[in-house]
């Protein structure tokens, strides 16, 4: 529920001012896109498992919960890895050559990630490596513990390790740490803070959204990601279910922070936000008021 009132929020904000929107902020988008994606793909069918006490549909819905897990988890990576290099790029570049990302190269990035994403969702489809149940047995995801004696899923684990998961977060954090020493050694040539220039400040605050955005998705899947790696090498039956299935959970999560992250850094947000509650406050009470058949009053002045 969280996800998708705060993604439907940010997305809704994004239409309303779409002709103000920068280059950079659809990622952002993109990243909401992924977000609600998941939330509404997915986690119907895991809730509906859960009160089943047993995974509903068998074979085909496995595959396809896995699938769309695998797709949107890795376009989120991939996501905040672009917006990282992006912030990276705008932060050590003048005027001039920040106004060179314009929304068609950002656009045409955007499709390069997705497709990037579907490309490693297909291939557990293909026969290079495989889908199947969690240990806890009401979800689906990469079955791990299938690649104990497979050469071939042990190579497929090992690449999208390697390239969906360690040179991302590896390029996430360089990205972020040559901002820091960036935005520092500027603030150390300014001595009167309060001549530092609110454009400066305005570049540090993003920073700092997407450094938090960045962070709580990496800390939301690194649980699962040890959990999972466990599985490969031991026994899925030496951890407890509980043990399997709280890091599961704990990275599901991660779609619905974002939004939050938005509405304490960006005033904007918060504006349209506050707009989208009054306008959604004031249409509530004029269906349950003025258009009441029960309240004959109410029917007069709809009347």
């Amino acid at each position: 529920i969280l996800t998708i009132l705060g993604n439907s929020a940010v997305l809704a904000t994004t239409v309303k001012r779409s002709s103000l929107l920068k280059s950079p902020e659809l990622l952002t988008v993109n990243l909401a896109v992924a977000d609600i994606g998941m939330a509404l793909s997915m986690y119907p069918l895991a809730i509906a498992s859960a009160w089943n006490h047993a995974w509903l549909g068998g074979d085909a819905s496995c595959v396809y919960y896995a699938l769309m897990g695998f797709l949107f988890g890795i376009c989120s990576m991939m996501t905040l890895c672009a917006m990282a290099v992006i912030r990276f790029l705008v932060t050590n570049s003048s005027k001039s050559n920040s106004n060179k990302i314009t929304k068609n190269t950002v656009c045409i990035l955007i499709a390069f990630i997705w497709l990037y994403s579907l490309l490693w969702a297909i291939l557990p489809l293909v026969g290079w490596g495989y889908y199947g149940p969690e240990p806890f047995g009401i979800s689906c995801t990469i079955a791990w513990s299938k690649f104990h004696n497979s050469s071939s899923g042990f190579s497929f684990i090992l690449s999208m390790f390697l390239l969906c998961t360690v040179l991302p977060a590896l390029t996430i954090l360089a990205c972020y740490l040559g901002i820091a020493w960036k935005v520092h050694k500027a603030y150390q040539e300014i001595q009167n803070i309060d001549r530092i220039p609110n454009a400066a400040k305005l570049e540090k605050k993003l920073t700092l959204m997407a450094v938090l955005i960045s962070v709580g998705f990496l800390s939301s899947w690194t649980p699962y990601a040890a959990a999972s790696f466990w599985s490969i090498f031991n026994s899925s039956d030496s951890l407890q279910p509980v043990v399997t299935l709280l890091p599961c959970l704990f990275a599901k999560s991660s779609t619905a922070y974002n939004p939050f992250i938005y509405y304490i850094f960006s005033k904007t947000f918060r504006c349209e936000v506050k707009k989208l509650q009054c306008c959604c406050a004031w249409r509530v009470h004029y269906f349950s008021s003025d258009n009441s058949v029960e309240n004959p009053v109410s029917t007069m002045w709809g009347g």
